[in-house]
């Protein structure tokens, strides 16, 4: 364990004070953590046979890059990029806003369930976050809201992008922990929803204790209501065949995504909004993304082989069953080390860092990893707007340059205690995120 313990020490060290970009530090600490576990002596480094770390390694490289499920997430990713472009955000929050918006807080409470739909699609919270930036923040200003909750909603609105499915977050934590990224997407629907439900509960509680807050919009008639939804077909029934079609067994994610990509290249041809510089611009931002995502990947699973054949899972297991506690007591333990490094890690970074540590003991214990990876991903949606590394935070921060980050942190407190509300929920009662994955696949 010792040696297991130095390596993540190493790992933090580099990343945080050397600045050393995670992927390269993870493949870095896993390469040489691995050679010293197969005898190196760094003494004596020209003479060790380079051989099985090498070997390791390039395999990890090979096999990822060759891995057919793993099509999924630059599929996803450019289904994200072409319904971004086809203007989609706008029509969301448009058509929320003419059913929410005459209510105390209305404008938020719009936001935040066009932040849901718009990330279902999109799939990331910081794409969601910045999108939706433009779009809400100018209304709501013009009604008078303060700024907190405005930027606030916009902020906890964009975590669900890495929760409701399609989800790239999910899908990475199905191929770390080879659990069924369909059973996966099942489980993260519900919690998600509550997400969004919670948020508009926040909303109310903030307008309730300081109405001038989130004054009343314009209040529009039922036809304008209904001619507001005409915008959003198209992506409504593009979720539905991706995800029906997941759900049913009709097809598999990978074919999923590949249906969604094409579907949403539809989409953004009807509405005109695609010129040729525009789908080179889409191309190249959704090749970026990937190539990232995959780099960090091979990362983490470089690292994941040093820490398994350091025996870190099993020494763990060994300690948790000398302790003799509740299951249950172990996982709240996890979920307070999730927390705290949420404050300084970013959300894929912390998921790749502790998974591989964590999900070995979980399994051992008997937790269902379905159930772990929802709860792992709400930990980690908390993360992105604590401070005082809040993603979604800093990202609004950039955005709109004359609001303070401590003016968001302070408005984002409601909507985190909402959060810790659907974290303690989703975590005492498991069914909450198994009753759709054991009602259709088990």
């Amino acid at each position: 364990m010792i040696t297991a313990l130095t390596g993540f020490a190493i790992l933090l060290l580099i990343i945080v004070v050397v600045r050393v970009p995670i992927a390269f530090a993870m493949g870095l600490v896993g390469f040489f953590g691995f050679a010293y576990m197969q005898g190196l002596n760094f003494e004596n480094i020209m003479d060790f046979r380079w051989t099985g770390a090498l070997s390791m390694a390039s395999k990890r490289v090979i096999d990822t890059a060759q891995e057919y499920s793993l099509s999924v997430i630059p599929l996803f990713i450019l289904m994200g990029n072409l319904v971004t472009k086809s203007g989609l955000s706008h029509e969301l929050y448009r058509a929320s806003n003419a059913f929410l918006g005459h209510k105390k807080g209305g404008l938020s409470m719009a936001t935040v369930v066009a932040c849901g739909g718009f990330s279902a699609i999109c799939g990331s919270s910081l794409a969601t976050s910045a999108t939706m930036a433009k779009v809400a923040m100018p209304p709501m200003r013009k009604y008078g809201y303060a700024d907190s909750l405005a930027t606030a909603s916009i902020a906890a609105g964009g975590t669900l992008g890495i929760l409701i499915p399609p989800s790239v977050i999910l899908v990475i934590y199905g191929l770390l922990t080879e659990t069924s990224i369909r059973e996966l997407f099942a489980a993260g629907f519900i919690p998600g929803f509550m997400g969004i439900l919670l948020y508009l509960l926040a909303v109310r509680y903030v307008v309730w204790r300081d109405p001038s807050a989130g004054p009343c919009g314009e209040k529009l008639g039922w036809p304008e209501r209904f001619q507001a939804l005409n915008g959003v077909w198209g992506v409504l029934i593009l979720f539905t065949v991706v995800m029906g079609g997941i759900y049913g067994g009709i097809f598999t994610p990978t074919e999923a995504a590949g249906i969604g990509a094409g579907g949403a290249f539809i989409i953004a041809l009807s509405r005109r909004s695609l010129t040729w510089g525009g789908l080179f611009d889409i191309l190249t931002d959704t090749a970026r993304t990937s190539a990232m995502l995959f780099a960090v990947l091979i990362g983490a699973l470089i690292f994941s082989n040093f820490i398994n054949r350091a025996g870190l899972p099993a020494d763990l297991l060994e300690l948790v069953n000398n302790l003799d506690v509740a299951p249950m007591v172990v996982i709240l333990v996890i979920l307070a080390i999730y927390i705290v490094l949420g404050m300084v890690f970013e959300s894929l970074s912390m998921l790749l860092l502790t998974v591989p540590i964590f999900f070995p003991l979980v399994q051992s214990l008997g937790f269902d990893l379905v159930w772990f990876g929802i709860v792992v991903v709400v930990v980690t949606e908390i993360s992105l707007i604590t401070p005082p590394v809040g993603m979604n935070v800093f990202v609004l921060a950039a955005v709109l340059r004359d609001v303070k980050a401590g003016t968001i942190f302070k408005g984002v407190t409601p909507f985190w205690c909402a959060d810790i509300v659907r974290l303690a929920l989703v975590t005492l009662f498991s069914s909450i995120a198994l009753f759709l994955p054991e009602l259709l696949y088990r």
